[in-house]
């Protein structure tokens, strides 16, 4: 890179002819002045100079992964001059004390060992930025292949995703092929869980990790590290109908049917949706009414009804869907693959608050001819496989949610240390720590019980995680739902006016507002969730 002096950036100081210095780097801004949401004249004032200070007061640092490559010249050679105290100053001395102080200010202190990181430290290090396991805090559950495998998804998610995040959610919608991008990167496959199929998605995994070493903590650290992004709806685009509309068939439909749908999802080529939610039922899934009636020949059901708030329902190409083959009640559902192809199926965006480039649709079944070989499982058992699949789900939209509460502490964080009202930083301010320190207890207590539960679904067997998880696994999501509501809640007043702007620092927090209610609420809302915990508790209890 070219080495630049800050007096050749200095004669750079005209409109027609204009650098800056940001963070040691030297950009070449001119053709950017009319684009500057703030005008040019705010950049001009900084002309060939350091605008560090500036740039870090106005700006989220991801905009110089945005627009930085394309501007940038070289690097200042003469790193002294840049703001802030320089590494040789020497520290001011302690004013005139009264004796007693002076004599301790003056006693020789004790050398402290000098702090070297560990080399398992990983991120920026900022306190709450990141579960402790990544800082210098031991875990009885990570080992080497999750570090392995959380180092190559940050990297992708840095490089792929999070420079056009905002960008993706603006236009609704994720650009086709990046799903493709996923699976050849190596980790889409891993939005399933264990077991890693290899017979579907082969052998490659990120970071190196092998099929065998592949387990639920992989999962957790895939959505995570997924959630940084801060958007349900790039989020969901990408994975949601994989991570929960392909289980069902993987764990119950035939092998006729995996082989018809399960290749072309995982590799990215196809997308699958679950459609379960309906205008008339949610939570009470009981109360479906979509039904499917056999023909008399017993070689097809005609499917009618309607789903809604369909997670990728606008542009899936496979439908995983609950339908009323039987009488009234949870032991008249099945599960059906309907694909789009078949005449009868239509679909249509729906206008959400938040979560936009999920493809949330509304889904409508009108005399659709679905093959019997598109059962899934068997008649009858559909209620059973969609509690099954539940807990998946919600293990999913705990870890986001979790990650969504973090990323607005760790915004909140950041931000308090940088701005300035009556002439003190927010964090100076009693009122604001203490807003911080509820977001971080709040955030930390829900991130130790994620991690021992994962470590439940890792070391049980499938009638241990039916028996034990379903109750705690609820709670879990209503514990971290509102987790999210609380601190984006916090988070927004904290941010002032720049949480109720899209875009700008703060872009997060202001989407994450729009987006709570679209994580309480799915996979069973907070108050079911709630329900369910006690009354699983209950029923163990009622057995001793």
């Amino acid at each position: 890179m070219r080495k630049i002096s800050s007096a050749e950036v200095a004669a750079h100081n005209k409109a027609d002819d204009c650098w800056i210095i940001v963070s040691g780097k030297v950009y070449d801004v001119t053709s950017f002045l009319n684009e500057h949401p703030g005008g040019k004249k705010v950049v001009l004032a900084a002309a060939g100079r350091d605008a560090t200070d500036k740039f870090n007061a106005l700006h989220k640092p991801d905009v110089l992964l945005k627009y930085g490559p394309k501007l940038l010249v070289g690097e200042l050679h003469d790193p002294a001059s840049l703001s802030g105290p320089r590494p040789s100053e020497e520290s001011p001395k302690p004013p005139h004390l009264p004796d007693s102080r002076k004599e301790l200010a003056d006693k020789p202190k004790r050398a402290q060992p000098k702090h070297v990181p560990r080399d398992d430290a990983f991120g920026d290090q900022a306190p709450f930025s990141d579960p402790v396991w990544y800082q210098e805090w031991n875990s009885p559950y990570f080992k080497e292949s999750h570090r392995r495998f959380r180092a190559a998804i940050r990297e992708f998610v840095d490089k792929e995703i999070m420079p056009y995040c905002f960008e993706w959610d603006e236009a609704k919608k994720v650009p086709d092929g990046v799903r493709q991008k996923c699976f050849q990167a190596g980790w889409l496959p891993a939005v399933l869980g264990p077991p890693w199929r290899t017979d579907l998605a082969g052998e490659h995994i990120i970071g190196g990790v092998k099929p065998e070493e592949f387990d639920v903590f992989h999962n957790l650290i895939l959505v995570d590290e997924l959630a940084r992004c801060a958007s349900g709806g790039v989020i969901w685009g990408l994975i949601s109908g994989l991570s929960i509309g392909l289980p069902p068939v993987l764990h119950f439909g035939s092998a006729e049917l995996q082989d018809k749908v399960a290749k072309p999802c995982i590799t990215g080529e196809k997308v699958i949706c679950l459609a379960i939610t309906e205008p008339y039922a949610g939570s009470d899934v009981a109360a479906l009414r979509c039904e499917a009636v056999k023909t008399a020949d017993g070689r097809h059901y005609i499917v009618n009804g309607e789903k809604k708030w369909i997670t990728n329902g606008v542009f899936a190409d496979f439908f995983t869907v609950a339908v009323r083959t039987g009488g009234a009640g949870h032991k008249g559902l099945s599960l059906l693959l309907v694909e789009r192809s078949m005449p009868g199926v239509s679909t249509r965006q729906m206008d959400c608050s938040g979560v936009w480039a999920s493809g949330t649709g509304y889904v409508t079944f009108e005399d659709v001819k679905v093959p019997v070989e598109n059962l899934i499982g068997s008649e009858g058992e559909g209620f059973k496989y969609i509690m099954f699949n539940f807990i998946g789900e919600r293990f999913g939209v705990i870890a986001q949610a979790l990650r969504f509460a973090r990323v607005c502490l760790e915004d909140s964080f950041k931000y308090a240390h940088k701005r300035y009202t009556f002439g003190q930083r927010l964090i100076d301010n009693a009122l604001i720590r203490n807003k911080i320190a509820h977001m971080a207890r709040h955030v930390e207590a829900t991130q130790a019980w994620l991690e021992y539960l994962t470590y439940q679904l890792t070391t049980m067997n499938f009638e241990e995680i039916i028996r034990n998880i379903a109750g705690p696994i609820a709670l879990l999501k209503a514990q971290s739902t509102q987790t999210l509501e609380f601190c984006a809640r916090e988070a927004a007043q904290i941010f002032g006016g720049l949480s109720y702007t899209r875009g700008g620092q703060g872009e997060r927090v202001e989407r994450l507002n729009r987006e709570v209610r679209a994580h309480s609420i799915p996979g069973g809302s907070e108050e079911i969730m709630l329900e369910l915990g006690i009354r699983m508790a209950m029923r163990q209890y009622a057995k001793l």
